[in-house]
C-alpha cells in the first residue's frame, strides 16, 4: 500500500457460511493504530484442529503487524469450520474494500490536524 494514497481506508463485510453468520461482521480501519475488538458469543462449539481462539490470536497478530483497527463480531454458528471460514472470508472482503483505490480520495484519507 505504500503511503496509502487514494485508498478507501475503511471496509466491512458480512459473510454467511451455511448456518454460520460470522457476520463474522468485520469492520476495519487502516489507520496505523492497531487494535482488535473480538466478540463471539457462541455456545461451546465442537473442538476442531483449528479453534476460534486460534483465529482470534491470528487476527490479533495480523492487526498489530499491519496497523489495522479491527472489529470482529461472530454472530452465530454451530460448526467450528463454518464459523472460522466465514470469519476469514469476511476479513478478506473487508480488507479488499479498505485497500481499494477511490478516485475521489486525494492523498491519504485522514482528518488528523483538521478537526
Amino acid at each position: 500500500m505504500g503511503k496509502k494514497k487514494g485508498i478507501r481506508r475503511y471496509g466491512y463485510s458480512f459473510v454467511p457460511m451455511d448456518e454460520a453468520l460470522a457476520s463474522s461482521r468485520v469492520v476495519l480501519d487502516i489507520s496505523g493504530r492497531p487494535s482488535l475488538f473480538f466478540s463471539a458469543k457462541l455456545k461451546d462449539l465442537p473442538q476442531a484442529d483449528y479453534t476460534l481462539q486460534d483465529a482470534k490470536e491470528f487476527l490479533k497478530a495480523f492487526a498489530g503487524s499491519s496497523g489495522i483497527n479491527m472489529h470482529v463480531d461472530v454472530m452465530r454458528g454451530e460448526d467450528t469450520h463454518h464459523v472460522i471460514e466465514a470469519l476469514f472470508k469476511s476479513t478478506a472482503r473487508a480488507l479488499r474494500e479498505a485497500v481499494s483505490i477511490d478516485k475521489r480520495v486525494k492523498g491519504v484519507p485522514s482528518t488528523k490536524g483538521k478537526l
